[in-house]
């Protein structure tokens, strides 16, 4: 899917608005790959979506669905409409869930003009840790297990990845081989804070463990000179590549 360092970073455009958003992209003339989210989302629009294509900027829609399979399925048809590359869905939602929403994205797309998008199945999310999943969930399997029941959900279903934290991108990706993609938020550099982010890794450790695509928001968007940071991320990646 990608080759040069600055196209396996996803820019997260958490807290923004529309008008913050595009402006904010400008800083950054190496960028490739943009993540909207539910909050930015809600702001702009499917407009939003179109006008940061516009812009030669890619896509990654993660707005999470889930929902009973009809309601999933139709969302990420119209997700898949807008020219999104990537779009996330829970892969809690069970394997009709998530084979239902690929064919309806590929349709989407299709009749939009658009490429087939990746569905992401979303496993465990980077704020959770084990004793929060035990005590609220009730869930005592270990994240790293739970992880890789989601991720074997979203095979079966035939989407085309998943997202984890970086944490569990080594044992998955000893399983699971490209082009079976792993998008890992949970990306902080050396001397960042880790915000409210639980399992987390430097972007070189995530490369090296075979993460696909890093999600990269608060250390490059809250910095006082977020290119020079997203272009250290980029030398990080290309050192250990």
């Amino acid at each position: 899917m990608n080759n040069q360092p600055a196209e396996k970073i996803i820019l997260a455009l958490d807290g923004m608005d529309k008008d913050q958003a595009v402006s904010f992209c400008s800083k950054i003339p190496e960028l490739c790959w943009v993540k909207v989210g539910l909050e930015l989302f809600l702001s702009g629009g499917p407009v939003l979506v179109n006008e940061l294509r516009d812009r030669g900027l890619r896509v990654f829609l993660d707005l999470k669905f889930h929902d009973i399979p009809a309601t999933m399925s139709n969302a990420c048809r119209r997700a898949a409409s807008t020219g999104a590359e990537l779009i996330t869905v829970h892969a809690c939602a069970g394997i009709k869930a998530l084979q239902d929403s690929k064919l309806a994205a590929d349709q989407g797309a299709s009749s939009a003009g658009f490429a087939f998008p990746r569905l992401l199945a979303v496993t465990v999310l980077t704020s959770w840790d084990a004793c929060r999943l035990q005590s609220e969930l009730d869930i005592s399997e270990s994240i790293e297990l739970r992880v890789h029941r989601l991720a074997q959900l979203a095979v079966k279903a035939g989407l085309g990845g998943c997202v984890c934290s970086p944490l569990e991108v080594r044992g998955l990706r000893k399983q699971y081989s490209l082009p079976f993609e792993l998008v890992t938020p949970g990306i902080r550099p050396v001397g960042t804070k880790a915000d409210d982010q639980s399992r987390v890794r430097s972007p070189s450790k995530a490369m090296q463990d075979g993460a696909s695509l890093l999600v990269i928001g608060r250390p490059i968007t809250l910095s006082n000179d977020p290119r020079n940071v997203f272009l250290k991320c980029c030398e990080e990646i290309d050192l250990n590549h």
